[in-house]
């Protein structure tokens, strides 16, 4: 629930993606500060070479997915852009086929055929509105893989630290990367409107703090394939939430491009 809320601000904030994104974690890192340095900040200390490599891994991939993800809904709907970025449970899977050697069921692979014609199904409706949508679609798959690498290293990385440990130099490596490259891209951070600072603190506070914590701590019990399986709710809330606030049209064609894609994650997984 709290992830859904996440495609509205970035909309509402009406703010440069670069600058969004780098707001998010940077709100993230601050509002979690209080509640790490008390104890957790600890068990940074006796980390190894390898340990930090995970990490800076993990934020990097994190502040790629947001960089990417954000600046697809300036060209495509909530409804595309959260679909094709929550196909994350299939980049997962491959990754554990062939680079983890975690193979998975032919019942993985006919779902994995299935959605993706979905996806192009979503591709078809989108490409008769405009070309910007299909630029929009592609920048939200990259996301995809992007955060796909963001939970393969942070299921590795949780087996040994605890969640506030963990997190938190993520997200802090994460606004870095996102404020260097602002710095560098001439991306404005300041003179925005109350209201935008508003939606970017609760971007900050909601899908960050609450939505992706609450990822990473099922990240230390649960595969990392099974924790992006949740991720696929999101876009039947978001989809809802931009059809009630922002009065975004559902077409046919993305209405069975969703089902399709939905359809094959469930076949996909059902025995898991």
């Amino acid at each position: 629930m709290a992830v859904c809320c996440g495609s509205i601000f970035i909309r509402l904030a009406a703010a440069p993606a670069l600058a969004v994104a780098a707001y998010r974690v940077s709100w993230a890192t601050v509002i979690l500060t209080p509640l790490v340095v008390p104890g957790p900040v600890r068990e940074l200390s006796p980390l190894s070479r390898k340990g930090w490599g995970l990490l800076i891994l993990s934020g990097a991939a994190l502040a790629l997915h947001f960089a990417l993800w954000i600046a697809s809904l300036s060209y495509t709907s909530v409804a595309s852009s959260v679909l094709l970025v929550d196909t994350t449970p299939f980049f997962v899977g491959v990754a554990g086929q062939w680079l983890l050697g975690r193979p998975a069921r032919r019942a993985f692979w006919i779902g994995l055929a299935i959605a993706f014609l979905g996806c192009i199904l979503i591709f078809w409706g989108d490409l008769s509105l405009s070309q910007d949508s299909t630029r929009g679609n592609l920048l939200a798959l990259g996301g995809a893989v992007a955060v796909s690498v963001y939970m393969l290293v942070g299921s590795r990385a949780r087996q040994s630290l605890s969640l506030l440990a963990y997190v938190w130099p993520v997200y802090g490596v994460s606004a870095l990367m996102l404020l260097a490259v602002c710095y560098i891209s001439g991306t404005p951070l300041g003179g925005f409107p109350p209201k935008t600072h508003l939606f970017m603190f609760l971007l900050g506070l909601v899908p960050q703090c609450i939505g992706h914590t609450t990822y990473n701590w099922s990240l230390r019990w649960l595969p990392a394939r099974v924790v992006a399986m949740v991720s696929l709710a999101e876009p039947v809330g978001a989809s809802l939430l931009a059809w009630m606030i922002l009065h975004e049209n559902l077409t046919g064609t993305k209405l069975a491009g969703g089902l399709v894609v939905l359809s094959g994650i469930y076949f996909a997984t059902r025995e898991r």
